[in-house]
């Protein structure tokens, strides 16, 4: 069971354990209440304690995070992934194009989450941050427990979490940059798709040209919100479907998905307040593409 343990400073003196947990480790109610219940969720210098005792400078006081009783549902699949860096609360992984994050395996092969059931055991649950359709490849972030997913999942989207996109899109950009702000739904008449819909989701992404070619340019893209196919549904409403992406523009000759990656990652790591900046290189099809695109 992963356990947290913090020294008790001046600056605390006085303060009951559910007022640290909340104000220090931004623990969320509900885990408060699951935690206390537990025969060793809480222990101040080696002893329970509840949350309504109070904390005297120099107290050690030891918090379990970790998931009890949690579950992988996903079937176990052995197939290899590719770990950018990895620790107790949180894992990074390079996720390829062919690999969906989690879903029915039926017809689609062995997904992240049938992956991690394999490799972790299916008691360790499967918590994914920054997920990533069938079809991108890039970093996407795991946590490792229902507590840092929820740290995580409020630092998206802010600077504490910013994520770039690499992406090649069709047609000609003027501009060196651009910002697409425009609501997105789902598609009526397709129940896979989305559209820019006058009643959707607030939905913005930044993009900004890197390289241009005769047919098309790559793109540095950061979406500031996350709607389901936020990037290609963005650049295809004005014009720039990404190559390869049959659902939102045309199929290409050489990409059997859309040529998007994502490609770098800047993030406070919730538990050590470390900053980590991780970088994914474009893989094989969209370098092989790019360079079809140079040549024409």
């Amino acid at each position: 069971m992963r356990t947290l343990t913090l020294t008790v400073d001046e600056s605390w003196d006085g303060s009951t354990v559910k007022h640290l947990l909340r104000a220090r480790l931004h623990m969320a109610e509900g885990l408060i209440a699951r935690i206390k219940l537990r025969e060793t969720g809480l222990m101040r210098n080696g002893e329970r304690v509840f949350t309504t005792a109070r904390l005297h400078t120099g107290d050690v006081l030891c918090v379990e995070i970790g998931d009890e009783g949690a579950v992988n549902e996903a079937l176990p699949i052995a197939a290899p992934l590719s770990f950018v860096c990895e620790d107790e609360d949180i894992a990074v992984l390079n996720k390829s194009p062919d690999m969906a994050v989690h879903g029915s395996t039926g017809g689609q092969g062995c997904t992240v989450a049938n992956a991690l059931a394999a490799l972790w055991g299916r008691e360790t649950a499967f918590h994914p941050v920054s997920r990533l359709d069938r079809g991108t490849s890039g970093l996407m972030v795991i946590a490792k427990s229902a507590y840092v997913h929820d740290l995580l999942r409020r630092m998206l989207h802010t600077d504490a979490f910013r994520r770039e996109y690499l992406a090649l899109a069709r047609g000609e950009f003027p501009d060196d940059s651009g910002t697409v702000d425009l609501p997105i739904g789902r598609d009526n008449g397709a129940p896979t798709k989305r559209a820019v819909t006058p009643d959707g989701q607030p939905s913005r992404t930044e993009y900004a040209v890197l390289e241009r070619f005769p047919t098309g340019a790559l793109l540095r893209v950061r979406p500031l919100t996350g709607r389901t196919h936020q990037i290609r549904v963005h650049m295809a409403a004005i014009g720039h479907p990404l190559f390869g992406d049959a659902l939102y523009g045309t199929p290409d000759d050489m990409l059997r998905r859309p040529a998007l990656h994502s490609a770098y990652l800047s993030l406070r790591h919730p538990i050590t307040g470390e900053r980590m900046e991780l970088t994914a290189a474009l893989p094989d099809d969209l370098e092989e593409k790019m360079t079809a695109l140079r040549r024409r």
